[in-house]
C-alpha cells in the first residue's frame, strides 16, 4: 500500500494527541483512504524535552528545513499556535508544495484569506477544521451539509474556559476570581487567561464561522467584543431569578443586506438549548432558511477531541491527493455583504444600575428611557449598604443605537451609573 508521510510542527497537548491517533488508528485510516499514513518528522523548540515522546523511527528536530526540504513529506500539521512565526512557517510550507493542516484559529481569523491564496497558487490544500470548537466538525458541516441552504444566523458557546467559569458561578455561586482559579487548576484556563476571558478567542472563531456561513470576512475591529471578567455574582443570581442563564455567546446574523457579529455575555432563557451547555463544552447553533435551527454540541477543546478534527482534515487531504483534486479551497464561498446599521440590531437588554437611593432617581431614569424611545418589562430594586440602590431591569426590545444613547445620557448623570448591559436572547 502506498504511504503518505506527514510532518508535525509542535508537540504540545494537541500535537502529541495527533501523533497518538495516527499511530493507533492507522488501520481505519488505511481502510478509508487506501493509503498508509505515518509521521516521519516532528519539529519542536526543545528536542531533549520531547525525544522520549515519539515512537522509534520518528525524527525529532528543531530544524524546520528537515520538513520543508524533504520531498517525501506531503502533509504537514501545524499545532504550535500563535500568529507569528506560524504564519511564516505555513507560508514556507505551502510554497514548498506541502499540504497544511492547522488548528490555529488566531492565524486563520487574521490571515486565512492570504494563506488560502498562497495555497491555491501552489496547488496545495489548507485545512483548519480544528480551529473552531475543538472536536465539533462544524466548518466542514457548513461547507457540505449547508452548501445549498441560506444561513441566516450562527450563534453559540465557542469558548470552553469561559463556559466553565460561568457554570461554576451559577451552580456553586462562586465569584469570578474563584471560578477562574479553579479553571486554571484543572487546566481549562491558561496562566494568562486574557484571550479567553475577554472574549478575544471567541471573536476569532466567530470571524471564521461568519466567513464560512456568509462568504464574507468580518474584521475584528468591526466587532463589539466583551468578555466575562466584570460579571458579578449578583447579576448571575438575578438572571437566574428572572429565568435566565448568563452565557458568553458569539452571535452573527444577517440583517437586511449586511452581517452583524458580536461577542459578549447574553442572558439565555433556561429552556433554550444553549442554556443547557455547561462546563468546558461548546455548542454552535446554525439557522438556515431551509433546515431551520440545528445544534452542534461537543467538547470545545482538549488534546484528543481537537486531534480528531485534525485527523479528519488529514483524511480529506489524503483523499484529494489520491484523486488528484488538491488545491481547492477549504471554503470557496464568497459573497458581498454590507455593514449593519446599529438601529437595526434589536434585542431586549438586561441593565444593571447603581443609583443614589433618593426620591426622584427612578423618575430621572424613566425620563432618559423615554427620551431614547425605550421601555422596560421587569424591574427589581435592592438597597446597598451605603446610600445607594442597585436597580436591575429587563427592557423591551431596543436597538444597539438606543443602547449607545442610553450610555451617553447616563455618563452625564452623577447620581447613577450603568454596571452591566447584556443582550437577552
Amino acid at each position: 500500500m502506498d504511504e503518505i508521510k506527514i510532518g508535525l510542527v509542535g508537540l504540545g497537548t494537541v500535537g502529541s494527541s495527533v501523533l497518538k491517533m495516527i499511530t493507533e488508528n492507522s488501520h481505519k485510516v488505511q481502510n478509508i483512504t487506501g493509503r498508509n499514513l505515518s509521521i516521519k518528522t516532528v519539529v519542536v523548540r526543545n528536542v531533549a524535552k520531547h525525544q522520549q515522546e515519539v515512537p522509534e523511527g520518528v525524527t525529532v528536530t528543531d530544524d524546520l528545513t528537515a520538513i520543508v526540504d524533504d520531498p517525501e513529506i506531503k502533509i504537514v500539521v501545524e499545532v504550535m499556535g500563535g500568529v507569528h512565526p506560524a504564519k511564516e512557517i505555513i507560508t514556507s510550507l505551502l510554497k514548498a508544495k506541502k499540504h497544511v493542516v492547522t488548528a490555529n484559529k488566531d492565524l486563520i481569523a487574521s490571515a486565512g484569506e492570504e494563506l488560502a491564496v498562497i495555497a491555491k497558487q501552489n496547488h496545495c490544500d489548507l485545512m483548519y477544521e480544528a480551529s473552531v470548537a475543538g472536536g465539533i466538525p462544524i466548518l466542514r458541516t457548513i461547507v457540505t451539509s449547508f452548501a445549498a441552504d441560506y444561513i441566516t444566523e450562527v450563534k453559540g458557546i465557542v469558548n470552553g474556559t469561559t463556559n466553565f467559569i460561568l457554570t461554576q458561578m451559577q451552580r456553586k455561586h462562586w465569584s469570578y476570581d474563584q471560578a477562574l482559579m479553579k479553571a486554571q487548576e484543572l487546566g481549562f484556563a491558561e496562566s494568562d487567561p486574557t484571550n479567553d476571558v475577554e472574549g478575544i478567542d471567541a471573536a476569532y472563531k466567530m470571524v471564521i464561522l461568519s466567513q464560512f456561513s456568509y462568504g464574507t470576512h468580518i474584521k475584528m475591529s468591526n466587532m463589539s467584543v466583551e468578555g466575562i471578567s466584570t460579571i458579578q455574582q449578583e447579576d448571575v443570581q438575578q438572571a437566574d431569578a428572572f429565568g435566565y442563564t448568563i452565557k458568553l455567546l458569539g452571535i452573527s446574523r444577517r440583517i437586511d443586506d449586511g452581517v452583524f457579529a458580536e461577542v459578549g455575555p447574553v442572558l439565555v432563557p433556561q429552556d433554550h438549548p444553549l442554556a443547557t451547555i455547561n462546563n468546558e463544552n461548546n455548542a454552535v447553533m446554525v439557522t438556515g432558511k431551509a433546515v431551520g435551527e440545528t445544534l452542534f454540541y461537543g467538547p470545545g477543546a482538549g488534546g484528543l477531541p481537537t486531534a480528531n478534527s485534525v485527523l479528519s482534515d488529514i483524511v480529506s487531504v489524503t483523499k484529494n491527493i489520491v484523486l488528484g483534486t488538491t488545491g481547492n479551497g477549504f471554503n470557496n464561498y464568497q459573497s458581498q455583504v454590507g455593514k449593519v446599521d446599529p438601529k437595526n440590531v434589536i434585542y431586549p437588554y438586561y441593565l444593571s444600575l447603581k443609583m443614589l437611593d433618593a426620591p426622584g432617581q427612578m423618575l430621572k431614569f424613566t425620563q432618559i428611557m423615554t427620551q431614547i424611545g425605550a421601555s422596560f418589562s421587569q424591574i427589581v430594586q435592592t438597597k446597598n449598604d451605603d446610600q445607594t440602590a442597585r436597580v436591575v431591569i429587563i427592557t423591551h426590545e431596543m436597538s444597539k443605537a438606543q443602547l449607545n444613547d442610553l450610555k451617553t445620557y447616563l455618563s452625564k448623570v452623577n447620581t447613577m451609573s450603568l454596571l452591566a448591559a447584556y443582550k437577552v436572547l
